[in-house]
């Protein structure tokens, strides 16, 4: 008799009480990772921002060496990859592949002549695409150092 009670026990399964205490554990360690995990990737997003500009920055650079002006606005950042029309010791391409978006899926703004000083402006407009904003919304600019 002893024997099959003592079977009957090792083979009673999980009890709905333990089962809930469980998810709910779980549920709240996903809430309070998920949390920092989401800050970590904006904060990610952010850096790569920033890292692209000044990828291109240097790619600008190289490309004022070579035909002694940056690209104007019309040419933009394509001019890195296509020689424009009338000028001349184009060397590029000058980045290994196609301009990629921003990290949010929104191209980069770029402007020359600049308004900060003698060279192009290339701004990133954040999470939400549109100018201004704090946080994943701010503006990555190419003559502003702050991440």
């Amino acid at each position: 008799m002893k024997r099959i009670l003592s079977r009957k026990r090792r083979q009673r399964g999980v009890t709905l009480i333990e089962m809930l205490v469980v998810v709910v554990i779980m549920g709240l360690f996903v809430g309070l990772v998920g949390v920092s995990l989401f800050r970590r990737a904006d904060e990610a997003k952010r850096t790569a921002a920033r890292t692209q500009i000044d990828s291109f920055m240097t790619a600008l650079g190289a490309y004022k060496l070579d035909t002694g002006n940056f690209p104007n606005t019309d040419q933009g950042l394509k001019a890195l990859l296509v020689k424009p029309e009338g000028v001349d010791q184009w060397s590029g391409p000058y980045l290994p592949k196609d301009v990629p978006l921003d990290p949010w899926g929104h191209t980069y703004w770029y402007k020359y002549p600049g308004e900060h000083g003698d060279q192009p402006d290339l701004i990133s407009y954040g999470a939400d695409g549109q100018p201004g904003g704090e946080g994943n919304n701010a503006d990555i600019e190419s003559w502003s150092n702050s991440k």
